[in-house]
């Protein structure tokens, strides 16, 4: 496979890894695919109300999945990448420990719920969603299968998993179903891949059962992890905060048609998790071989989450009345705040590369520093914002955050060149840079 459309791209270190990237990114994308269209089935379904309870439900599964999955998933990458014939205990150190922090999320989802209930969402729904944190323990066969480059399985199991949840959603809406069925659905998703994975491992002379627990190893993967943990809770938080906000302080309608906003937005922040998790054994190598050729690494990567995310942000924008089509009138209105929000994406993109260079750099305190502050930033413009311009508040809200976490790193000294490399990327400095070169 060829990049000539790229000027300077860092063929070598890419060719290795695209085979793996192309594979997630095919799964991930008939995921989306699948995801999307039963979204706008069930939205125009359920209707603003009832879409907004549901969405207000699932807030707090991801204020918490943080905590339930620990940060670990890079790391357990790093672990296998480093240490092969340790996979045994690395897996079974780690899905442990992600089934006790997702028994410990229960109570902590709860008293979530009791200092900040969701307007018009019943805390049955949100207790059903807790059980979530445990089921999703199994991720770390997927961190297994990204270790040795064999993303085809993951591809398997996420389209398999997503056709199935789609087919039980369609037949509950065809029969009419009440709103609590499609909470069990959404906790059933997981459910679904979850096994995926499981029966997906068992192949090929690989068994859970060898799996074993390592109480020295779980305390080094938590010391590299725990500031991974708090930036997640932060990233959650300037995430979908806005939606359990703007819930509250305008209506539940609202923040149904704001659900469909965010899940076409958000729906593309796949796409550099699947590269920066495909590229990161390439970016740990080129840090071991040649530092060069390493910094050459981590601005290629940069450029390319511009090079994606910028045309899906100006096509979203000129298409989004187009979009709201499919969903009925009433949601029509909320093709100007997609317009918007669709921006942030860019600066998730770049935010997902830098966080690559803060893990390999071992600057992990960083990123919850980072996101801490985006977090605050979006709360703050929240406040403002929601009372006067609803979900459009939200949306600049959003965007304003995003930005200033991805680029916080600028007042860091020992990092603040990633700011200017990823500066070059945005302004398109750097692709000029290499069209003159050649």
């Amino acid at each position: 496979m060829r990049f000539p459309n790229i000027p300077g791209f860092d063929q070598q270190a890419f060719e290795k890894y695209f085979k793996n990237t192309g594979m997630l990114f095919v799964g991930r994308v008939g995921s989306l695919a699948i995801k999307m269209i039963v979204t706008i089935i069930l939205a125009r379904y359920l209707g603003r109300q009832f879409n907004g309870i549901l969405a207000g439900g699932t807030v707090y599964i991801y204020f918490f999945s943080a905590i339930a999955t620990l940060g670990l998933d890079q790391f357990i990458v790093k672990e296998l990448h480093q240490f092969p014939d340790n996979r045994d205990q690395i897996l079974g150190t780690s899905f442990w420990m992600k089934v006790f922090a997702g028994f410990c999320c229960i109570p902590l989802i709860y008293l979530a719920y009791v200092i900040y209930p969701a307007n018009k969402t019943p805390y049955s729904y949100v207790f059903i969603f807790s059980f979530i944190g445990i089921i999703q323990a199994f991720t770390v066969i997927d961190a297994y299968f990204q270790s040795q480059v064999q993303s085809k399985y993951i591809m398997q199991v996420q389209i398999a998993g997503n056709l199935v949840s789609a087919a039980v959603k369609l037949l509950l809406i065809f029969n009419k179903m009440p709103l609590i069925w499609f909470v069990y659905a959404y906790t059933f998703d997981f459910m679904l891949i979850s096994i995926g994975y499981y029966f997906t491992y068992q192949r090929k002379q690989r068994s859970v059962f060898n799996w074993s627990f390592n109480f020295k190893l779980s305390k080094k993967l938590l010391h590299y992890s725990w500031p991974l943990i708090i930036s997640g809770i932060m990233v959650a938080l300037y995430m979908k905060i806005d939606q359990i906000m703007l819930q509250n302080m305008y209506s539940v309608k609202e923040a149904g048609a704001y659900a469909t906003v965010a899940n076409l937005s958000e729906a593309w922040n796949f796409i550099p998790a699947v590269i920066v998790t495909s590229l990161f054994p390439a970016i740990l190598n080129a840090k071991r071989d040649d530092a060069a050729r390493y910094k050459k690494r981590i601005q290629h990567l940069y450029d390319l989450m511009v090079y994606i995310s910028l045309p899906v942000a100006v096509i979203i924008t000129f298409t989004a009345p187009l979009i709201y089509k499919l969903f009925t009138p009433e949601y029509a209105y909320a093709a100007p705040t997609l317009a918007v929000h669709i921006w942030s994406g860019v600066f998730v993109f770049l935010g997902a590369a830098s966080s690559q260079y803060l893990i390999a750099e071992n600057f992990n305190k960083l990123t919850f520093i980072r996101t801490g502050f985006g977090a605050i930033v979006n709360i703050v413009l929240n406040l403002i914002l929601i009372p006067h311009m609803g979900m459009m508040g939200a949306a600049i809200a959003t965007l304003v955050a995003y930005a200033c976490a991805t680029f916080f790193i600028v007042f860091i000294p020992k990092v603040n060149d990633q700011a200017v490399m990823m500066f070059k990327s945005l302004f398109l400095i750097s692709l000029v840079q290499k069209i003159i070169k050649r």
